[in-house]
């Protein structure tokens, strides 16, 4: 099957479909990871500047989006969330606030939490069994001159530039964001976001993304609870 046909998977974190930040994600992005197909057109005059974003749904990355090893499987990938997710407690995030990082604007963390990376660390070790290694052609492909060596020895070993010591909890709400119209992208996101960062956010779920095909959008194929006593649908 040529590579582009190939689905990828990714594991990320984001609220549950009927959370307030959730909804709200989904009036700013105009698309609802969980419900593929539904969801409003984006924010006029905002499109360009949310495509990126409105193509993986609105997510914290945790493992970034990889092709499954030969071997393995999408339902032996689930049995694994499922038991790591089933012993595993939430992680706190805290509450939130909007930041601009290199020229993008994401919901982060108030406080650096030093749990979070070593909770994703775990993530990104725990399931790198299943994903393919980046073949030449297309590590080569996702190297830039943006990237340090720590960075790029990351890439190589686990087929993605932040992670480790270089991760940061994010939610990225906008591509790259012309520096002129920072203020104004910055007022209208705190329009429509500042109701809900004050709540103590935790990683209580971990969902699995699917994207099937390069061209296609991102969505949400299950969703797993972390030990905190409260369940969530299996699969969406």
């Amino acid at each position: 099957m040529p590579e582009a046909r190939i689905p990828r998977y990714s594991i990320y974190y984001t609220p549950v479909p009927e959370h307030p930040l959730t909804v709200a994600a989904r009036t700013w992005l105009g698309r609802d990871a969980f419900a593929p197909g539904t969801g409003a057109s984006p924010i006029a005059g905002e499109a360009e500047m949310i495509s990126e974003p409105r193509r993986y749904g609105f997510h914290a990355t945790i493992k970034a989006p990889f092709r499954l090893r030969e071997g393995t499987s999408v339902e032996a990938l689930e049995r694994a969330l499922r038991g790591f997710t089933a012993k595993m407690p939430a992680c706190p995030i805290g509450p939130l606030r909007i930041d601009l990082l290199a020229g993008f604007f994401a919901l982060v963390p108030a406080e650096p939490l030093p749990t979070l990376r070593g909770f994703a660390r775990r993530v990104v070790e725990d399931f790198d069994v299943f994903r393919a290694r980046l073949d030449g052609d297309d590590l080569k492909r996702r190297m830039n001159s943006r990237l340090d060596e720590v960075e790029m020895t990351n890439l190589v070993a686990w087929g993605y530039p932040y992670v480790a010591d270089r991760f940061r909890f994010h939610m990225t709400l906008t591509g790259r964001v012309p520096e002129e119209q920072r203020p104004a992208i910055r007022a209208r996101l705190q329009e429509v976001f500042e109701p809900y960062l004050c709540e103590d956010y935790y990683v209580d779920a971990l969902s699995l993304f699917v994207q099937e095909h390069r061209n296609a959008d991102f969505v949400v194929r299950s969703q797993f609870a972390l030990r905190t006593g409260a369940a969530l649908k299996a699969a969406v």
